[in-house]
């Protein structure tokens, strides 16, 4: 069953539909005719085929432009359904014409830059803060490429003939720096534009809509929403996800169909558990600026339930003081998790660039889930009473 699609599954759509009703249905709407409500889960590698001329054409067709096969699947490489149902629904989501999914976000983002160099288009342009990782793959050139780190404003300056690559992070892991998307992109030129749409997902902002051409997203954060998943996506065009599919077959980095699967059950929701965990947030937000032990809170003009804050003690006293909220690393799971990113997520950046980039010894990153705001706000208002050299409440 459903192994006869590998692409998308929207041909009964006839108008355009809310966010929140796209979230439940896109990749989905096949379904009814199949006699199905949920969607099957394909844990096939492979698939038979009498026809093998046929199936070499098709191979041949692949290779040539990347696009999916006509047809039923060949190999797990190659593509599956499951995964494809996903795919479509989060191109749906980000208003892209296609997306390509990976084993991981850091997977994704190198299927980008290989893509990017086999057209002999090695540099790259990039504002901090990136994720920490994102950072490390661009400067350490594990895949030759080069950067050039620069300020928003920069962008057209630092660009090169050889420049085949703009990435911009809004709101920014773990500042939440926002950019100005359409004037980075206006900046840009031909030059494609990558924004990591992780902290904002679909719900708060799209980014094709203003200009960027390629938008990742860590899938094992809100798209999963429930860490319990790894993946990477890449929304993008026709044209680019075809590249893309070519590197994934090339290089393996394909996302397992139990994880498409769980990834499509993330979206259904993706819209609610974004809101209220935003509300969450802000709500929070709004007490730690209040408090005297808080030095400084980071939260974004466009929401979501991401909040970073500096504290005037020892950040590492928080971590240890709480109890409700787990400290850990990742982010936009149901519940709350802290983390110390100069020890953590950004450990791997150098210190001086991290600390130029606003990420400092004292600042911690909330991802705020979908508990009770006053059970969150007690626990983090004791954690911050138990920190060395904090002063009474």
């Amino acid at each position: 069953m459903d192994t006869a699609s590998m692409g998308a599954h929207d041909d009964v759509r006839t108008a355009p539909r809310a966010l929140a009703t796209e979230a439940v249905h896109a990749g989905r709407d096949d379904l009814a005719r199949q006699g199905l409500h949920a969607p099957p889960i394909d844990l096939s590698t492979t698939y038979p085929s009498y026809d093998s001329r046929g199936e070499a054409a098709r191979i041949d067709a692949f290779a040539a432009t990347g696009a999916e096969p006509d047809g039923p699947p060949v190999y797990g490489r190659l593509g599956n359904p499951t995964v494809a149902r996903f795919e479509t629904a989060l191109a749906r989501l980000e208003g892209t014409e296609a997306a390509v999914a990976f084993a991981s976000g850091m997977a994704a983002l190198s299927a980008v830059l290989l893509v990017r160099g086999s057209m002999g288009l090695r540099h790259a342009v990039a504002v901090r803060p990136l994720y920490g990782c994102s950072d490390h793959l661009l400067t350490a050139g594990l895949l030759g490429s080069e950067v050039t780190w620069t300020d928003p404003a920069g962008v057209a300056d630092a660009l090169r003939p050889e420049t085949g690559l703009v990435m911009v992070e809004s709101p920014a892991n773990p500042t939440l720096a926002e950019v100005d998307l359409r004037a980075v992109a206006h900046a840009c030129g031909s030059v494609p534009l990558l924004v990591d749409n992780t902290f904002a997902t679909p719900v708060l902002q799209r980014p094709a809509e203003q200009g960027a051409r390629l938008v990742l997203h860590s899938a094992t954060k809100y798209l999963g929403g429930h860490g319990d998943v790894l993946a990477g996506v890449v929304a993008c065009d026709e044209e680019f996800a075809g590249r893309l599919r070519q590197v994934r077959f090339a290089t393996g980095g394909v996302l397992h169909p139990l994880a498409g699967y769980l990834l499509l059950r993330g979206l259904s929701t993706l819209p609610v558990r974004v809101r209220a965990a935003s509300a969450t947030a802000a709500e929070l937000a709004r007490r730690l600026a209040a408090d005297p032990r808080v030095a400084r809170v980071h939260y974004p003009r466009i929401g979501g339930a991401m909040v970073s804050f500096e504290v005037h003690g020892d950040p590492h006293e928080v971590i240890a003081g709480v109890r409700l909220i787990t400290p850990a690393v990742s982010l936009g799971s149901v519940d709350t998790l802290i983390q110390h990113p100069a020890s953590i997520s950004h450990r791997i950046v150098d210190a001086e660039d991290r600390r130029g980039a606003g990420v400092g010894d004292r600042l911690l990153r909330l991802s705020v889930g979908l508990e009770d705001v006053e059970d969150l706000w007690l626990d983090l208002a004791q954690a911050l009473r138990s920190e060395k050299g904090a002063g009474p409440y």
